[in-house]
């Protein structure tokens, strides 16, 4: 009869991280947002809404513009709070900053 080799459970280990950003990244502007659900993980898809240019102002209004896809990320459930936290957290001190500034 074999015998089962017995790992332990691996230690949890804080490490330093590089953040490393390749000058060539393509950075583009959201603003619009959609959330899915797939199973145990959201997928969460950025887009860019670029209405046309409209130099007549006669013409009759729009009922429809473009959403272009510009990111789509899929982030674990387990993950998905911390990433809503430290949002959160980022935009409470924007917004403490601007109170700031509007006082001053």
């Amino acid at each position: 009869m074999s015998k089962k080799k017995i790992i332990p459970p691996q230690q949890k280990q804080t490490l330093a991280v590089d953040w490393y950003v390749p000058e060539n990244i393509f950075t583009p502007f959201a603003t619009n947002m959609v959330v899915q659900t797939i199973e145990n993980e959201f997928k969460l898809s950025f887009f860019e809404i670029k209405p046309p240019i409209r130099l007549d102002s006669s013409a009759p209004p729009l009922e429809r513009v473009r959403a272009d896809c510009v990111a789509s990320v899929i982030v674990t459930a387990d993950r998905l709070p911390k990433f809503i936290e430290v949002l959160q957290t980022q935009l409470n001190k924007y917004q403490l900053l601007k109170n700031k500034t509007v006082a001053a």
